[in-house]
């Protein structure tokens, strides 16, 4: 989700308008000192833990006067089958014990709080649950593993800066008619090969490994509020930012929603599917607030302990979207530590993207990149470095991009390179520096330098940062486009009126070839390089796939597109010299020049950066609606890129000296000696 308040608070979350007068008593009794100090439980076997000798429950509820488990028959069972009473055991956890292996039953947790019983609720750590979620399922994990699971590895990663992130959501990348796909909306359409749109284009995962994209990051797909997974058929549509059970697949996503198993294992087969093709996969996890308040899972098993709130016992609200969750008490620390490491190790993740991430403190969050690089090294994080709203969380603790020098292993989102490249995601007249307007330029070379210190830019003339708040590119996200917001395309369009649809392609490959040939990581929004839009709808989170569907047809009539996005992507993965990890090393190789007019940007990478077999490279950005000149120093050079078009292994040789740069377009140059 994106810092504007009304993409946030339009998510179809179920908020309190009001809070119960009992609740508030029952919440103020208790002060934010008391919750911080209720004893946190170490160990990673809370909800349900199936051995040999039986099924163990165990809840952790501090302040509950008592506790029983509902063991059911079936997900839909009127009545419980039996009624457990746990018992207290220590560092606030309650437990409770069958001696059989309860698999194929159903279970929730009852909690007395206050003197009363809250409603059931499968509890915060449910893995396996029925339709809706509302019960929590036994099952044999083992039976979800796709055959070659336990072989099942994703790719190896040195450094985040050599991956290329690709955005989608599953309804989006495989539900249009023209999509070929049978499985359209399912975890199971990424395993479908051989699939062609109605045009013969690739489509569906050949698609992506056609583009040569090394990473998908797939919208939230965990079990989410807002579709109703008994009526799949009216077709309901969700971007999924309602967190219900963090930790169990959405069933909408799945071929059987019905059957806890299914989803899990079509999940695996997605990832494995995509791990086969040599691409991996980052899941959006939104830990920084829930669907509900009161009635959240959170709230009916530890009430008030999981949520900031304020004086007045009102919830704070730094997510926009009613409540906000409280990472710095250390048992919600642990819950979000052990959550990731769980969808790492059981679904082979091989990252995560916080949402609204500068809710969280930046303790978590080195926790969370310190304990995933032990299960796996290429595992990366990266988020939103900001919030929708103010928190009691003080700023020096919060995870923002002004504070990504206090956490290790954490990337966030160039706000600087997206608004400064585009114009600004507020306003959709506003024009950039890749579609005419001046002034932009020197917050375009924070963006190429990743927001690290270098002699030849000016911080003082940054748009949105004043000072390089990056200490390594690996910290930085490039983009300039997501699923929040409008579209490339139809930013484009609201903000170059009167242009044709080949002038705004030319702008959009000037946009991302900046994207693309900056230092720090690449991240591209599923579509465009086929010329998707969402017909001008901003904010899509609940429309039909009318808008949100990925047309397929549109990669048979903007070839041209696509393949320059091809080609774009494996001139970045050729070439080191685009992946810099040091601060120092882009401050030492990349060297601005002088050039006289606006919108015009031009640069060298030299001295074999980064082990690069080029010696130098030369980038050129025009970005103004004319032809511009720049002066090529003499030499035997290969023309990569030009009016308009790229070829990684080169369209052309020159000799340098002045040089006519077309209009919004990017000129880039390479020699060897």
């Amino acid at each position: 989700m994106n810092l504007k308040l009304s993409n946030l608070c339009a998510l179809p979350l179920i908020f309190s308008a009001m809070i119960c007068e009992q609740t508030i008593q029952a919440q103020t009794m208790i002060d934010e000192s008391t919750l911080s100090a209720m004893p946190a439980y170490e160990g990673t076997d809370l909800g349900v833990t199936v051995g040999r000798s039986g099924t163990v429950f165990k809840l952790w509820s501090p302040m509950a006067d008592s506790v029983r488990v509902n063991i059911y028959d079936s997900a839909n069972s009127p009545h419980p089958a039996s009624v457990i009473a746990m018992t207290e055991s220590g560092d606030g956890t309650w437990t409770a014990r069958l001696d059989r292996q309860a698999y194929g039953k159903f279970y929730t947790f009852n909690v007395s709080h206050g003197g009363r019983w809250l409603d059931e609720t499968p509890g915060v750590w449910a893995k396996a649950v029925g339709v809706n979620g509302r019960r929590a399922a036994i099952i044999d994990f083992a039976g979800t593993d796709p055959e070659g699971w336990k072989e099942d590895r994703g790719p190896e990663l040195k450094n985040i800066t050599d991956a290329v992130i690709y955005e989608m959501h599953h309804r989006d990348f495989s539900v249009h008619p023209s999509s070929g796909i049978v499985n359209k909306g399912k975890f199971i359409a990424l395993t479908e090969k051989d699939v062609v749109s109605g045009l013969g284009d690739k489509t569906g995962i050949d698609h992506l490994k056609e583009l040569g994209v090394t990473h998908v990051h797939i919208l939230p797909s965990y079990d989410f509020n807002s579709v109703d997974e008994s009526n799949l058929p009216s077709n309901q549509y969700n971007w999924g930012y309602d967190p219900y059970n963090y930790n169990a697949p959405e069933g909408s996503y799945s071929t059987n929603p019905a059957d806890p198993s299914t989803r899990i294992r079509e999940m695996k087969q997605m990832i494995k599917s995509l791990h086969d093709a040599g691409i991996g996969v980052v899941m959006d996890v939104v830990y920084n607030h829930t669907a509900n308040n009161d009635d959240s899972n959170f709230s009916l098993t530890a009430p008030r302990y999981y949520y900031r709130h304020r004086p007045d016992g009102s919830y704070s609200d730094a997510s926009g979207c009613g409540n906000e969750t409280a990472s710095d008490r250390r048992q919600m620390q642990n819950y979000i530590v052990n959550s990731v490491k769980y969808w790492a190790m059981e679904y082979h993740i091989d990252g995560f993207r916080f949402d609204l991430m500068a809710i969280h403190d930046t303790e978590t969050m080195n926790r969370v990149a310190r304990e995933l690089k032990e299960i796996n090294p290429s595992i990366f994080v990266y988020g939103e470095g900001w919030t929708a709203g103010d928190s009691p969380l003080p700023v020096g603790r919060r995870a923002l991009k002004e504070n990504v020098n206090k956490m290790n292993g954490i990337a966030v989102f160039s706000d600087d390179l997206r608004d400064a490249v585009k114009g600004h995601y507020s306003d959709a007249a506003d024009r950039g520096f890749a579609t005419g307007k001046p002034g932009n330029e020197e917050t375009v070379k924070i963006g190429i330098v990743a927001a690290t210190a270098h002699p030849q830019v000016d911080y003082t003339k940054g748009n949105n940062s004043k000072f390089a708040y990056a200490g390594s590119p690996l910290q930085i996200i490039n983009y300039v486009s997501c699923h929040d917001d409008l579209t490339l395309t139809d930013k484009l369009r609201k903000s170059m009126p009167g242009s044709t649809d080949d002038q705004r392609k030319r702008a959009a490959r000037l946009a991302q070839t900046i994207v693309f040939t900056s230092q720090g990581t690449p991240f591209m929004f599923a579509g465009e390089e086929i010329f998707r839009d969402k017909k001008g709808v901003h904010n899509s989170y609940k429309s039909p796939d009318s808008i949100n569907a990925i047309d397929w047809r549109l990669k048979h009539d903007n070839a041209d597109q696509f393949n320059y996005y091809r080609e774009l992507i494996k001139l970045r993965r050729r070439h080191p010299a685009f992946r810099m990890t040091t601060a120092e090393d882009i401050a030492r190789n990349i060297v601005f020049d002088k050039v006289d007019g606006d919108n015009l940007i031009s640069y060298s990478i030299k001295n074999n950066a980064n082990g690069d077999r080029w010696k130098e490279i030369k980038i050129v950005f025009n970005g103004s609606g004319e032809t511009r000149t720049v002066k090529i120093p003499k030499g035997d050079w290969t023309v990569i890129a030009a009016d308009g078009e790229i070829s990684a292994d080169g369209l052309a040789t020159t000799r340098g000296g002045v040089t006519n740069i077309a209009p919004t377009s990017a000129y880039i140059l390479a020699r060897t000696k």
